[in-house]
């Protein structure tokens, strides 16, 4: 089950920098803004394994930043074993080390563990990490198919995650629509 995530307000903490580099999980962010919008998941003929509704929220990111004067790039994924950060190799971890010195901050769309993994392939650079999502909860769904080849998501519910002692987030209600989960 992934991780249902919420966008998070970043964009005064991203205009600090003059560059970032978006690095997108194409998961969990992928599966929660496609149900938070209503929108297919997959739709195999026309995006092949990218959510729709995901590329345009990366896209506005990166134009908004643009707009502001801030060098922007996408950390992209090509190769399926790529496309989940929590779950990269140490050859992708260390590719991507490989832009340390050419942007200020990452900005990491995906869970906790997503940004984690990126920090610590970069923990040896000057490099700033931002995870750019909240994990609410994991999410239970239902996947539904439409011809052509198109995959949707139905949310049934969000169980809490509960963090560290320190770090405990209170059970936060998801609407999506107009159903509370």
């Amino acid at each position: 089950m992934p991780f249902f995530l919420e966008e998070k307000e970043c964009s005064s903490a991203l205009e600090k920098f003059k560059s970032v580099l978006i690095i997108p999980c194409r998961f969990c962010p992928a599966a929660s803004l496609s149900v938070i919008k209503k929108q297919p998941y997959i739709e195999l003929f026309s995006h092949f394994l990218k959510t729709e509704s995901y590329e345009q929220y990366i896209k506005t990111i990166e134009f908004d930043l643009n707009k502001k004067g801030i060098k922007t790039g996408v950390f992209k994924s090509h190769l399926i074993h790529q496309f989940i950060i929590c779950g990269w190799t140490s050859n992708r971890r260390n590719q991507l080390m490989n832009y340390a010195n050419e942007y200020e901050a990452f900005f990491v769309l995906g869970c906790d563990g997503a940004a984690q993994s990126v920090q610590d392939a970069v923990k040896s650079s000057a490099c700033k990490v931002i995870n750019g999502m909240e994990t609410i909860g994991i999410m239970s769904m239902k996947p539904t198919f439409a011809l052509p080849c198109s995959i949707s998501l139905e949310l049934d519910s969000v169980s809490p995650v509960i963090f560290a002692e320190n770090d405990i987030k209170s059970e936060k209600k998801v609407e999506v629509g107009s159903s509370v989960y």
